[in-house]
This record gives structure tokens, sequence and C-alpha cells, in this order.
């Protein structure tokens, strides 16, 4: 089995690079918790470059405008349609934000404008490796009131050939998992297992 490698997409719009130390984190817990071999440096792909078509899991995050050029957004189509996962998440935590109006907006003109649905919270996600009872793990933004002063108690998702195609979260896991992973000592429950999930659905469903 290759290592698995947190690959995260560059795109030309809005600012992908945030959250910097999630990544480690994440790959921190896949060897912690899981016999899933990994690569310990997270790779950088440009959306339109080949080298997406090489990862099955990739990250997508930002603050700003989503607005695919019209090479990024075929890349983003065949790669979703040809068995890749993307994982989406909204740094700013709120649907009314230009990151979740533009990146959905996206996702509409790439698949339609009823492709990105919310998924239930008994789905196969939430139960691939640990189990979350109530869905997706609520996260500190949303309990201090950031973002849009809302729990977000779903996620949503591009289903193809019934399988998560495109995960998307409006709850800032990105910037909840952005710590240094020798820290979750300090924590009572560590709270990146959901990303153990999410990478464990994507290698295998």
């Amino acid at each position: 089995m290759k290592p698995f490698i947190f690959t995260r997409i560059q795109y030309t719009s809005g600012d992908w690079d945030t959250d910097q130390r999630m990544p480690s984190n994440i790959l921190h817990s896949l060897v912690e918790y899981t016999t899933i071999p990994v690569d310990q440096k997270e790779k950088v792909v440009q959306l339109s470059s080949p080298d997406l078509f090489r990862s099955p899991f990739c990250y997508m995050s930002g603050h700003k405008l989503v607005e695919f050029s019209v090479q990024e957004r075929d890349h983003f189509k065949r790669y979703v349609q040809n068995g890749g996962f993307v994982f989406v998440d909204d740094c700013n935590h709120d649907i009314d934000a230009l990151f979740a109006r533009s990146f959905e907006q996206e996702m509409a003109r790439t698949f339609g404008p009823k492709a990105l649905q919310k998924i239930p919270n008994n789905h196969p996600l939430y139960t691939c490796f640990f189990k979350f009872d109530e869905g997706p793990p609520t996260t500190s933004f949303e309990l201090n009131g950031w973002g849009d002063d809302l729990v977000h108690d779903y996620l949503k998702a591009i289903m193809i050939n019934g399988r998560i195609g495109v995960l998307y979260s409006n709850k800032d896991y990105g910037c909840e998992w952005d710590y240094d992973f020798r820290n979750k000592r300090f924590l009572a429950e560590d709270n990146t297992k959901f990303g153990v999930n999410i990478i464990t659905y994507a290698l295998t469903a």
C-alpha cells in the first residue's frame, strides 16, 4: 500500500494556504490510530496541474473568492468523477461569507444546481472508523459564536456513483485542527478524530 499523501489544492482565486499546521496534525492522528502508512509531508498541487489526478484525497480551503478558471473547473470535475475525493472546508464558518457563497456557486456551475446536498447524520462517514452518533462534531468556533453564530448540524456533499466525491463543511475544521499535534495531550478529547474518519472514508468507500 502506497503511503497516504495529504494533498492540498492550490487554486488561482482567493486564498488557498490556510491552517498550515493542520495537515501534520491529521497525519499524526492517522499514525496514532490507524495502520494507514503516511507520507509525513503535505503536498501542494495546483488545480490546473495533471498532478492532481495522482492523489485519491485532496483538501481545499480559504476565506475569500472561489472562481475556477476553465482548466481548473475541468480538472476538478474530472478528478471527482473519476473517483477522487475532495474535502472542502470554509474558514469563515459562515454560510453567507464570500468563500461559502462563491464555492457553492462554483459547484452549481460545475456539477449542476442541485448536486451539493446535505448528507444525513447516519451516513457511513460518521461510523467508518470512530463513531459520531450525532453526525459532524461541533467546533469551538461555532460554540463561541464566531462566523454566522450558528452550529451547523450537517455537512454537504456531491455524490458520485453512491459515494462522496466532494465533502463540504461550513464548520471550519481546518482552523479547529490547526495546532501542533504535541498539544493534543491538553485536550480532554482528541478533536482530530473526525479527520481520521474523513480520510478513512476517502480511501475505502
